[in-house]
């Protein structure tokens, strides 16, 4: 794991399968993810929507996390690196439904935070 491959939310990008997909070119990988996405999100996911290139990086990134996260928009918003660097995160509801399902995130954002980006 990057620096950079840690998500405004603490999510590691390199585990993603839209990223894994898309830095490998596999094509069954995207349908698959698609396919469960859709059934997750209950929304038209397509395998051509999956591609990303991670969060904090330049390039693609799926629709999610380019025009619906809450939590990437008020990173960028607010000129933050990252979640890690905003003086509210311990309070703060949004993130807060990430590391109930994903306690690793605070581990991966104090790395973030200390690695200076």
């Amino acid at each position: 794991m990057t620096n950079k491959t840690i998500a405004y939310c603490g999510l590691n990008c390199e585990t993603c399968d839209a990223f894994i997909a898309t830095k490998n070119n596999d094509q069954s990988l995207r349908v698959r993810t698609a396919k469960l996405w859709a059934e997750l999100n209950q929304a038209p996911i397509l395998p051509e929507h999956i591609n990303c290139q991670g969060c904090r990086l330049d390039g693609a990134k799926t629709i999610f996390c380019q025009s619906l996260c809450t939590i990437r928009q008020c990173a960028i918003k607010n000129g933050f690196d990252t979640c890690g660097h905003c003086p509210d995160m311990a309070g703060c509801q949004k993130l807060y439904t990430i590391v109930k399902s994903n306690p690793k995130v605070l581990d991966n954002l104090k790395k973030a935070t200390h690695d200076g980006n």
